[in-house]
């Protein structure tokens, strides 16, 4: 941390998080800047009555004072109150042997009235039945909290959709998942 700033990770209902619990990354100091330039709203939203930047970005802080950054605001998932990060589902994927890539978005379910994961995967090439897709995402289960299981299934795909830098492209997956309902509705 840079002289004269101050951090803080801070949860959803406001409350300052302790060390290894995940919120927002806040910061304070004087190389902040005031606001937005003409754009009273968007400084409201991202700068605090008591000066802090909410920066959007998700992580925690260890035992020793080190900052991680896991990942953004904007790109969690919001299940039934709990918010599931991508990032953490997709660095667990990736422990699986059966995966070569994946990416985790948020796709609404009308039936629980919110939104849950789905993970979009390219796998090795014969590995892409539903017998393998189920054992996917049973051993997730077991890997993860219940909030964060793929209640919204898995897709298996031949390329993860990236940006030049490599970030992934969730718009575009976002975009396909619609898609792919908007296909079911129509064969209903």
């Amino acid at each position: 941390m840079f002289p004269s700033m101050k951090a803080k990770y801070i949860s959803p209902d406001g409350e300052e998080l302790g060390p290894g619990k995940t919120g927002e990354l806040w910061l304070y100091g004087p190389n902040i800047f005031k606001g937005y330039w003409k754009n009273e709203a968007a400084t409201k939203d991202a700068i605090t009555s008591d000066g802090y930047f909410k920066t959007g970005d998700v992580g925690f802080q260890d035992e020793n004072g080190n900052f991680y950054i896991t990942d953004r605001v904007k790109e969690l998932i919001k299940y039934k109150g709990f918010q599931v990060a991508p990032a953490e589902l997709e660095g667990k994927l990736m422990d699986h042997p059966a995966i070569n890539d994946v990416a985790v978005i948020g796709i609404n379910d009308d039936h629980q009235h919110t939104e849950v994961p789905r993970a979009y995967v390219v796998a090795p090439a014969g590995k892409t039945s539903e017998k393998d897709a189920a054992e996917i995402v049973k051993w997730l289960d077991g890997q993860v909290a219940s909030h964060k299981r793929l209640r919204g299934g898995m897709r298996f795909i031949d390329e993860i959709p990236k940006s030049a830098a490599g970030k992934i492209l969730r718009r575009v997956l976002k975009d396909k998942a619609k898609e792919e309902e908007s296909k079911l509705k129509a064969k209903l």
